[in-house]
């Protein structure tokens, strides 16, 4: 039941918060101390602990828990199903000065069900991606994709979330016939072994388009001299076919259909990552001297990709 503090039906204060917004969501509550500012807009069914403040220019979704001890500052947005931790520190002036006020904060987006752990910082400007998580303790200076698990200081990438991983084997199993060597359990994605040949004079590996690749290309690129922090793709496409190879080093490439996510360790050039259309796929921990070379059905055309990762489970929705 809402107490006599609470500022709209259907909504609940702890008689020692002071909440002055009058744009709270049914079945929201405001614990004790929590200080909520007029301009701030909070959804339905949302938690928000003790010893929280909120400023004006603030908008948070539906079902957000925000634990004790966190300031939301002016220019957050908070997507619905977010979880704030204990004392996250956002903050939204990259060069802060005693009474010198911006007349444009720096916007920061926490995506739809992304998680921030407790004493996490979030620097200003930062687009937290939908179903991420930052560790506790983690310093945010960077984008964090959607899905992917970020720590340390600077935060890295060290995972995604419900994504197993699958470890290349160190050579392509024997097949009888050309074709996938196993299925990923991500929709259409499989291992294809290529020909490994190995006498004095070295290696030599080679693949048959139409059979072991399963589709002929149109163009190809190589991918190489990436610092081990960053992150390549993060997109879909809709008709283009690619075949991924990692000649040289190692990398890991995510994929995943909007259902199920799988994480291939690609480290030998016997083998190759069949990624089909409509299939998030996501390049990263790429070793020092790693050459991922990639082969597409299709010329390069911007309007075939799909680089919201919301967008792209829309799509694959329908």
């Amino acid at each position: 039941m809402a107490s006599d503090t609470s500022p709209v039906p259907g909504a609940f204060v702890h008689p020692r918060a002071l909440c002055e917004s009058i744009k709270i969501g049914t079945g929201t509550r405001i614990w004790a101390f929590a200080h909520v500012l007029a301009g701030a807009t909070i959804g339905a069914d949302c938690n928000i602990c003790d010893h929280v403040f909120i400023e004006d220019d603030v908008i948070i979704g539906d079902r957000v828990t925000v634990k004790s001890g966190v300031q939301l500052w002016n220019g957050l947005r908070l997507a619905d199903d977010v979880f704030v931790g204990p004392n996250a520190t956002f903050s939204n002036d990259k060069f802060p000065r005693s009474k010198q006020y911006l007349a444009q904060v720096e916007r920061t987006d926490v995506g739809r069900g992304a998680s921030i752990g407790a004493g996490a910082v979030i620097l200003p400007g930062i687009k937290v991606g939908p179903l991420a998580m930052v560790g506790a303790g983690a310093v945010v200076t960077h984008d964090v994709p959607a899905r992917a698990i970020v720590s340390g200081n600077p935060a890295r990438i060290v995972g995604y979330v419900n994504t197993p991983r699958v470890e290349q084997p160190a050579v392509a199993p024997p097949s009888s016939a050309p074709g996938p060597s196993g299925a990923i359990g991500v929709r259409g994605v499989a291992l294809h072994p290529l020909t490994l040949v190995e006498d004095l004079r070295g290696m030599l590996a080679a693949g048959e388009f139409l059979s072991q690749v399963p589709f002929a290309p149109l163009r190809f690129f190589l991918v190489f001299d990436v610092p081990g922090k960053e992150v390549r793709g993060e997109h879909a496409h809709r008709r283009c076919h690619q075949f991924l190879v990692c000649i040289r080093g190692s990398v890991s490439v995510v994929v995943d259909d909007g259902t199920s996510s799988a994480e291939i360790v690609l480290r030998t050039a016997d083998q190759g990552l069949y990624v089909p259309p409509l299939t998030w796929a996501v390049q990263y921990r790429y070793s020092t001297d790693a050459m991922l070379l990639v082969f597409a059905s299709d010329h390069y055309d911007p309007a075939d990709y799909i680089r919201d990762y919301e967008d792209f489970l829309s799509v694959v929705s329908a």
